[in-house]
């Protein structure tokens, strides 16, 4: 079997670190449209939600090129899809 894993926040961070991470990673690769208002993954409309999406969509994009799921330790990586009703949580092998 195929060993999946997906980049999500850490509920654990302060609230300021999250907010952070979550502009870097928007402003660094991560394809943050889905997050916006009336896209899938707006709803749950939360940071970490937010944040779990970005983070994710940043590592699979350049985790060839050597990315990691770090954030400055606002993020771990998971075995379990956090993709939800219309939001997919993209994975690249």
């Amino acid at each position: 079997a195929q060993y999946s894993d997906w980049c999500i926040a850490d509920e654990q961070i302060p609230v300021e670190e999250l907010q952070r991470a979550l502009d870097w990673a928007c402003q660094n690769g991560a394809d943050c449209s889905q997050i916006q208002v009336h896209q899938p993954c707006y709803l749950p409309n939360t940071l970490t939600d937010h944040a779990s999406f970005a983070f994710n969509s940043y590592y699979q994009k350049l985790k060839h090129k050597g990315a990691t799921c770090y954030f400055n330790d606002a993020a771990m990586i998971t075995a379990l899809n956090p993709s939800h009703g219309s939001c997919k949580f993209e994975f690249l092998p």
